[in-house]
């Protein structure tokens, strides 16, 4: 029978995963970006029924060059350019390696203290580097916390606020009336599953209009809709707006709509999962105008554009009473002294789970190792990248850019002239499938004004220059490939 790996064992074979995962980092440009396995091709390779005896830790690298990293997507590849990046960093992944060699569950203040007062002070840190307000300090009202996810984040802050809204009776009671919740077309799918979950249901979902243009909500309609609800006996719960949308980076009036909800006494979620990072520059502040005076919620994800991996999503509420009101459940086995004393923080009472993980350190430790100035210059970095990039396809008389870029997504399109909308779209996709094809870069796609556009998404730790450039050459020959085919 297998024994426990001893300490001996342990630092061994991590030696040997470390010195894996560097030699994965030093090589990582020589694998396609996209993986080319296809359905059911790992499970192919891998056994039907579990070992009855232990294997031993070298089987297990072995297996991972033989069976897991044909199917893996190289996520930090320096041709990555879908989505959005998801940072993971030398600094990040060794405070992940500390915070699972601790083996913490942090549900309470009191089953590891470091746990939570750390994610305490990395939080108000983290705060200050964004210029966010005072409100959002853990010594006040209200505080941080880090969540798995924008997702878990807009859960928990729809609880919050359908908790506010009603005094609690959703909580206790149930729904009894029609709630709802406001978004626009380009606002994350998790908040329309958020109220799902939460009780008030996807019908109760109202899209507010966005401007043609910019693709940002109207204020001006979300205004006449909570009207129009209160006015028909709805109790209207909260508003997301947003900060950097997935499609294109819109960037909601969180100013206006804050007045409006202001008015309206509606809780304002801000939804910053990918751009607020970039607050981190003093320039690019400008990206939370009206966060400080309104939201009563922010989120943002340093596992997204800020060098650490997933999962860490910030959170942050100005007044924390209705979200620890709302989420707040004490069975016997969980009381103990320090949360009766009233002057501590157990973090189980902000989030959708009782257990949690150690994640604030590996934020710490990725802001320690970089400090503010190197977290500035890597997403200055990528500003630079995405506007010389946008610069080139203005330039160039075969392609549409959707706009300049307000951060590091470049949205695009190729003119194809002589294809109506429909047809130019499907060559757009079959554009892009070719380019994902070859391995040697990977972009999505996305709609906007009626038209699919390219998605070029910068912010992986190693991406230069000559990335950027190479992206950009085949993104051409393969487009006058196509045209060339089709004019054959």
């Amino acid at each position: 029978m297998a024994a426990h790996m001893t300490p001996d064992e342990f630092r061994r074979y991590g030696k040997q995963v470390i010195d894996w995962i560097a030699d994965y980092q030093e090589k990582i440009e020589s694998y396609p970006v996209l993986s080319r396995a296809r359905p059911g091709d790992v499970l192919a390779n891998l056994p039907a029924h579990p070992p009855e005896r232990g294997e031993g830790f070298e089987a297990v690298l072995a297996d991972m060059d033989r069976v897991v990293m044909p199917g893996v997507t190289h996520w930090q590849h320096p041709d990555f350019f879908a989505y959005f990046p998801s940072g993971a960093s030398g600094p990040s992944i060794l405070g992940d390696l500390l915070s699972a060699g601790l083996g913490v569950q942090g549900m309470l203040w009191a089953t590891s203290p470091a746990c939570t007062e750390l994610e305490i002070r990395v939080l108000d840190w983290f705060a200050e580097l964004l210029g966010l307000p005072a409100k959002f300090r853990g010594d006040g009202p209200g505080g941080g916390v880090i969540q798995d996810s924008a997702s878990g984040a807009a859960l928990a802050a729809v609880v919050a606020a359908l908790h506010r809204a009603d005094g609690g009776a959703a909580g206790r009671d149930g729904i009894t009336r029609r709630h709802t919740l406001y978004v626009s077309s380009q606002t994350h799918s998790s908040l329309e599953k958020a109220a799902r979950i939460a009780g008030i249901g996807a019908a109760n979902v109202r899209v507010v209009d966005v401007d043609p243009a910019t693709l940002a909500m109207d204020p001006a309609h979300l205004d006449a809709l909570l009207a129009e609800d209160a006015a028909a006996g709805a109790l209207p719960v909260m508003v997301c707006a947003t900060v950097g949308t997935t499609s294109t980076t819109a960037v909601d009036p969180v100013p206006a709509i804050g007045e409006v909800c202001r008015r309206h006494g509606v809780w304002l979620h801000v939804d910053a999962a990918y751009a607020g990072v970039a607050a981190v520059c003093p320039e690019l502040r400008g990206v939370n105008d009206g966060v400080a005076e309104y939201a009563d919620s922010y989120v943002t994800n340093p596992h997204k554009w800020l060098l650490t991996n997933f999962d860490c999503t910030a959170m942050w509420v100005a007044d924390r009473e209705p979200l620890v009101s709302a989420l707040s459940i004490l069975p016997e086995y969980l009381r103990n002294q320090a949360s009766a004393s009233g002057e501590v923080i157990d973090y189980r009472d902000w989030q959708i789970s009782l257990g949690r993980r150690f994640r604030a350190l590996k934020l710490w430790s990725v802001i320690r190792w970089y400090g503010a100035e190197g977290l500035r210059e890597h997403v200055r970095t990528g500003v630079r990248l995405a506007a010389g990039l946008a610069s080139r396809i203005a330039a160039d008389r075969a392609f549409v850019l959707l706009e300049e870029p307000r951060l590091s997504l470049v949205c695009f399109r190729p003119r194809w002239d002589g294809l109506d909308g429909g047809e130019a779209d499907t060559a757009t996709m079959r554009l892009m499938e070719r380019l994902n094809a070859s391995g040697d870069l990977y972009l999505t796609h996305t709609k906007a004004g009626g038209r699919v556009l390219l998605r070029v998404a910068i912010g992986a730790a190693g991406t230069t220059d000559a990335h950027v450039d190479a992206a950009w050459r085949r993104i051409r020959e393969e487009t006058a490939a196509l045209t060339g085919e089709r004019a054959g």
